[in-house]
């Protein structure tokens, strides 16, 4: 018999800080801990925001950016992103995204090939759900959840 789908209502999983100073929050939707070799996260950072380099020398990363503007690094490559683009960085490459905006959050879809349990502990998904617990605003559940978007009056 064959194993049962997976489904989790993304209201109920938890947004989590890798550190908690961290500027960007990260809600993980899949990964090993679901059976998939793939995680997949929403992220959102803070106006002004970004991760520190970092990278993973066996998955490839993507982000589609849902909304904002950023910055993203990749080695010696700079580009710019908006709402609509997606990212595609390299295996090993040394990256990062900043928010270049100073009062607007920045909300990605982001995928990870493979879950890097090689290039760190217990690999990304673990280092992820291990960190700190953090809460989602009105403005993180409206941008990610169209039923609070405000509804127009009749």
């Amino acid at each position: 018999m064959a194993d049962a789908p997976t489904v989790k209502n993304i209201e109920r999983l938890t947004a989590r800080l890798i550190s908690p100073a961290d500027p960007v929050k990260l809600i993980p939707l899949a990964g090993p801990s679901d059976g998939s070799p793939t995680s997949v996260f929403f992220e959102i950072w803070e106006p002004g925001g970004a991760q520190p380099d970092n990278s993973h020398p066996d998955s490839v990363e993507i982000f589609i950016v849902l909304s904002g503007e950023a910055e993203a690094t990749s080695d010696e490559h700079t580009t710019p992103l908006r709402q609509g683009d997606v990212l595609i960085l390299p295996k090993g490459s040394v990256h990062k995204i900043r928010n270049t905006s100073a009062t607007e959050r920045l909300y990605t879809v982001t995928v990870m090939t493979v879950d890097n349990e090689g290039s760190m502990p217990h690999g990304f998904e673990h280092l992820v759900t291990s960190g700190t617990p953090t809460t989602l605003d009105d403005e993180d559940k409206a941008a990610l959840f169209a039923r609070y978007l405000p509804q127009a009056a009749a």
